[in-house]
């Protein structure tokens, strides 16, 4: 397994060691001991699978005060995925990072808990999977708004499918202080 860093600490992308043969392929999504050696997370909670069509966008999503940790990785097809820092006091903060991943590169990518997190379908069809560090709590739940010019994604699709979840989320500037997670460093 390789663990490639990004421009925000913590948040890191995970190549997994892949055998294959004619038969087709192995390798492993996750393990307690060599995850805990990386000091990633050893311990997951929920496990959460979607299924999104081309050009649908899922995000920017997080959970506060009940913050949630996500391992997240395709199954099927291909997302454009993204991390938003948005840790008060943060250096970073407002800060994205984002990483293709796809059915074929195996990737996975680790976002902290105090990230928000969203991803765009960019295949014809995409199954995503989430191991998350904390259980999903409704009345936790939060987001900011996909297109925050303050935060700039470069999404790939600029007229995205939307729930009316985020299309109504707020811009970060928008959202109260206490509502947001804390930098620890």
């Amino acid at each position: 397994m390789k663990v490639v860093e990004t421009k925000l600490p913590g948040c890191v992308v995970i190549e997994p060691a892949v055998f294959g043969d004619e038969r087709g392929f192995f390798f492993e999504t996750w393990n307690a001991d060599r995850f805990g050696q990386l000091g990633l997370p050893a311990k997951f909670v929920q496990s959460n699978v979607s299924s999104s069509s081309h050009g649908v966008l899922r995000g920017l999503h997080y959970q506060w005060p009940n913050p949630q940790g996500k391992l997240v990785s395709v199954l099927e097809g291909e997302v454009y995925d993204v991390a938003v820092d948005i840790r008060r006091g943060s250096p970073t903060f407002g800060q994205w990072e984002a990483v293709i991943l796809s059915a074929d590169n195996k990737r996975q990518f680790w976002i902290p808990e105090g990230f928000a997190h969203g991803f765009a379908v960019v295949s014809e069809r995409a199954v995503f999977s989430y191991l998350c560090t904390a259980v999903y709590d409704k009345a936790m739940d939060a987001g900011v708004r996909w297109n925050d010019p303050a935060i700039g994604v470069d999404w790939p699709i600029s007229a995205p499918q939307l729930s009316g979840k985020d299309e109504a989320a707020p811009l970060l500037a928008d959202i109260a202080p206490e509502r947001l997670p804390i930098f620890a460093s």
